[in-house]
């Protein structure tokens, strides 16, 4: 392959993967930065929480760190890498609706006192090992249109929320407000303009009722388009959900979210090498080594769609890409456009920071890729 042929993007990726071998991932800090900076600047009201399932690498929390971002943890795990990384306690909220007992006792006894729960059975459960702490309630919301739904296993009806804050404030427990979750991926604004006027009803109500009433979570859901060329609708979805906070909350009320995708996905680039070609179905196939066991696995959990692009320039043929394990699940793409490879080629994807590392195995002993974090 001719070097000077290349852009100056495809030289760089292919310095790296000579430097250190495939597959690899690389990091940016920067467009980690310049994402957080994107939130705030869209959403100057909204506190941001990173939602770290999305991506707990180390030098990703770091830099959420540094930056003053807050954290959104499923499990003692995720709160360790946080608290570890040098974020406080009272940065944290615990933001899942069903936790273990255990987990519950050593949040509190960590300090983390701010968690959403979404049933009865886990208020008596925060009540008894987390006396005192602050709770936010999940509501169920539209998730129309979202490409992750999760209002199907999270949420309790709206009608119920204020009985449930009334309970909480019973067993001795701080209620707050509420959350929500629009779905992951959502490309309606609409879903987050129903779901903010179903919060201010029950805000309202719990004044009316002498609650506590001080938080809103909108949740995340902010998205995250395979490819740069794409239309990005988040400036246009943040104005609406901006101008409606505004509309809907006195400025006391703190607002904030839960974004996972949005700030990771497109600061994390997969550089992989073709490893074996064939033709088959009438196609070539080729045979990477990382597949959807590995770091594509964002397309079997997260339901993601990647932009596959070569290293190698030419003239294109559909093609198949698959992976390096021995099941035949493991088929990343059919109907590629491609041009002719061979052994030794690279393949990569650009953001793909989102769902993809964090729910990578090593399935038939494939080795997990490579982190590198660059500027």
């Amino acid at each position: 392959m001719a070097k000077h042929r290349l852009s100056a993007e495809k030289r760089r990726l292919l310095d790296f993967a000579r430097k250190e071998g495939t597959p690899l991932v690389l990091i940016s800090r920067d467009a980690l930065r310049r994402q957080v900076a994107r939130f705030r600047k869209r959403l100057p009201r909204v506190v941001p929480h990173y939602a770290i399932k999305a991506n707990s690498h180390p030098e990703i929390v770091a830099t959420m760190v540094a930056e003053g971002v807050n954290f959104d943890v499923a499990s003692i795990a995720e709160m360790t890498a946080v608290l570890d990384a040098g974020a406080k306690p009272e940065q944290i909220i615990f933001a899942n609706t069903i936790k273990p007992v255990d987990s519950i006792r050593q949040a509190a006894a960590r300090g983390v006192d701010l968690m959403t729960f979404d049933n009865e059975c886990e208020l008596d459960k925060i009540a008894e090992h987390a006396p005192g702490a602050r709770v936010l309630v999940r509501i169920c919301v539209p998730n129309i249109g979202s490409i992750v739904e999760l209002g199907l296993k999270f949420g309790v009806d709206p009608s119920d929320a204020i009985s449930l804050l009334i309970k909480a404030y019973k067993l001795g427990l701080r209620p707050m407000g509420l959350s929500f979750h629009v779905g992951s991926q959502c490309l309606r604004a609409e879903n987050y303009i129903e779901a903010l006027e179903i919060a201010s009803i029950i805000a309202r109500d719990a004044k009316l009722k002498q609650l506590p009433f001080e938080i809103v979570d909108i949740g995340g859901g902010f998205p995250v388009m395979k490819s740069a060329d794409e239309e990005d609708p988040f400036d246009r979805m943040a104005a609406v959900v901006s101008a409606e906070l505004d509309r809907l909350f006195e400025p006391n009320l703190r607002i904030i979210a839960e974004p996972g995708r949005f700030f990771v996905g497109p600061a994390v680039t997969l550089i992989t090498s073709v490893v074996g070609k064939a033709i088959r179905e009438n196609k070539n196939w080729y045979y990477l080594d990382d597949g959807v066991y590995g770091t594509l696995s964002a397309q079997v959990f997260d339901h993601a769609k990647f932009d596959f692009q070569s290293v190698r320039d030419g003239a294109t043929r559909l093609c198949t890409l698959a992976g390096p394990t021995c099941d035949s699940f493991d088929i990343i793409a059919r109907g590629v456009e491609m041009p002719e490879l061979d052994v030794g080629d690279l393949v990569y994807v650009e953001r793909i920071g989102a769902y993809s590392t964090a729910s990578a195995t090593t399935f038939n002993g494939m080795p997990a890729a490579k982190a590198v974090v660059i500027p």
